[in-house]
């Protein structure tokens, strides 16, 4: 998907700490200890790491991998992001990925981001993202689903390498928007 305003007005940051906002911290928050994958230590997505105190930390903080080093969830990074989406409440993380904002969630409590206040500021992140260029995915596990404007599209499993092609065109009752998985090979093909 191409359109004016790009990646940079997506409305969530990744992060070093000179971008967390102030008066935000992990606190006894260890939902990316769960959520998110961590390569270096061959951890899949949605298991708790082996080396985190759940609601306590990292017991091996000072020597943990890059990949830990450099992540921040949206809710620490992002100013416009409400209180309500701090990851220990939300049973979710918000995360930018190539292209959009990713909420990924935990497995466990997989339907939470259906829940009013987390489902409509989803949409509203959409509406703005198929104006500016960017999308708006929901993922549990390997499950995805694209949240459009008007209406959401399961796609299903994604492996690596997969990508997400969303598009839109205009009907004479509106604009329709349209998501599918490109496979890996096409997706590969696809980057400059």
């Amino acid at each position: 998907m191409t359109a004016p305003g790009g990646r940079d007005s997506i409305p969530l940051v990744a992060g070093d700490d000179a971008l967390l906002v102030p008066g935000r911290s992990c606190g006894t928050c260890t939902m990316c200890c769960k959520l998110m994958v961590v390569p270096e230590l061959k951890k899949p997505q949605g298991t708790w790491c082996t080396h985190c105190a759940p609601r306590s930390g990292c017991t091996i903080y000072e020597t943990r991998p890059t990949s830990c080093r450099q992540f921040y969830c949206g809710y620490l990074t992002s100013p416009g992001v409400g209180e309500n989406w701090r990851p220990l409440h939300a049973r979710m993380l918000l995360m930018k990925v190539d292209g959009g904002i990713a909420a990924v969630v935990d497995r466990d409590r997989k339907d939470t981001w259906k829940q009013p206040q987390y489902y409509e500021q989803l949409k509203a992140w959409s509406r703005q993202g198929m104006a500016e260029g960017w999308f708006v995915i929901v993922r549990v596990d390997k499950h995805v689903t694209a949240i459009l404007p008007d209406s959401d599209v399961e796609l299903g499993p994604m492996e690596s390498g997969e990508g997400i092609e969303i598009g839109w065109h205009p009907t004479p009752t509106g604009t329709r928007y349209e998501a599918k998985k490109i496979p890996a090979q096409i997706a590969a093909d696809a980057v400059p």
